[in-house]
C-alpha cells in the first residue's frame, strides 16, 4: 500500500514462516510493529491471519495519520490523493505538506519520491526528491489498495504515534512484537537522514522490557551486503537467523548492483 525503502514486503512470507515455526499457526494475541513504515509485515500478517489484533506504531505521527486514514476513510484518502495526483506539483505539495501534513499529500510524495527513499533534513522537514521518470502510483490502484488494507485492518487494528517503548508498554505475554528500527548506520554519523534514528542503548532497552514481559521479539537490524557483515552486538537472549538474499536497495540508490542478506533475531526458546 505505501512504498518505502526498506520495506520487509518481499521479506514478510520469510519471517511469517519462522513465527509460525516457532508458534504453530494459531493466531497469537496481539502483534506489534512499532517502527512501522510500510506495516509489510503487519498486512501480511494479517492476510495470513496470524493475529487476533494489529498494534501499529511509529515515532512519525503524519505517518500514523496516513495508516489511520487509510483504514477509517480509505475513499475519502483515494479522493484526495486524486486531486493531488492530477495536479502533479511535486514540489508544491512537499511545500504545503510542511504547513498542514495531510496524509493525501503524504502518500503522494512517498509514491512519487526518488526510489521510495523517505529522507528528512535536520530541521526535520521531509526533503527528498521527485522521481522526475514517473508520476507516482495511479489513483486507481491506490484506491482499490486503500480498500484492501482497510478491508484486512478494519477492526483488528490499533494506531500508535510515539516511541517505540511507549507504544508497545502493554504488549504481554503470548504477543509478538516485530522490531524494524533505523540501521545503526542511519542513526549515528553523517548518514543519519530518517525521521528519527533509534540508538543501541534504547534497542537494547526496548528487547530487555519486551521480554521481561514474555513478549516473543522478531527483530531485523543487520546483515551482509557485498561480503560485508554489518553485524551490531545484541543481547544473548536473541538468536540470529538469516533471510534468503535480496538487491539492495541503497547500492540500487548508488548505481550499483549488490545482494544484501538481512539478518532475523528471535527470542530463545
Amino acid at each position: 500500500m505505501i512504498p518505502y525503502q526498506g520495506s520487509k514486503r518481499l521479506l514478510a512470507p520469510a519471517i511469517l514462516d519462522l513465527l509460525r515455526a516457532r508458534l504453530g499457526d494459531a493466531p497469537v494475541p496481539r502483534l506489534y510493529e512499532p517502527f512501522a513504515g510500510s506495516a509489510a509485515l503487519t498486512l501480511a500478517a494479517a492476510q495470513a491471519g496470524l493475529a487476533q489484533q494489529h498494534i501499529v506504531g511509529d515515532s512519525y505521527a503524519p505517518l500514523i495519520a496516513l495508516w489511520q486514514a487509510i483504514v477509517a476513510t480509505p475513499q475519502q484518502l483515494a479522493d484526495g490523493y486524486r486531486a493531488v495526483w492530477n495536479a502533479g506539483d511535486y514540489d508544491a505539495v512537499r511545500a504545503a505538506f510542511h504547513s498542514e501534513p495531510t496524509p493525501d499529500k503524504l502518500l503522494y510524495l512517498l509514491t512519487r519520491c526518488v526510489k521510495a527513499a523517505v529522507r528528512f533534513n535536520r530541521q526535520g522537514a521531509f526533503n527528498q526528491a521527485a522521481d522526475k521518470r514517473r508520476r507516482g502510483t495511479h489513483p486507481d490502484r491506490v484506491a482499490l489498495l486503500a480498500h484492501a488494507a482497510a478491508q484486512l485492518l478494519a477492526g483488528r487494528a490499533q494506531f500508535r504515534a510515539g516511541d517505540a517503548l511507549a507504544t508497545t508498554a502493554d504488549a504481554q505475554a503470548g504477543d509478538v512484537a516485530y522490531l524494524d528500527p533505523p540501521w545503526h548506520g542511519t542513526t549515528v554519523g553523517r548518514d543519519a537522514r530518517y525521521h528519527a534514528g533509534y540508538g543501541h542503548a534504547a534497542l537494547e532497552a526496548l528487547i530487555a522490557a519486551l521480554h521481561a514481559r514474555g513478549v516473543l521479539v522478531l527483530l531485523s537490524y543487520d546483515g551482509k551486503r557485498g561480503g560485508r557483515d554489518f553485524a551490531q552486538p545484541l543481547p544473548q537472549s536473541l538468536e540470529r537467523l538469516e533471510l534468503p538474499p535480496q538487491r539492495s536497495a541503497q547500492a540500487t540508490l548508488l548505481g550499483r548492483v549488490e545482494w544484501t542478506t538481512e539478518s532475523l533475531y528471535v527470542s530463545r526458546p
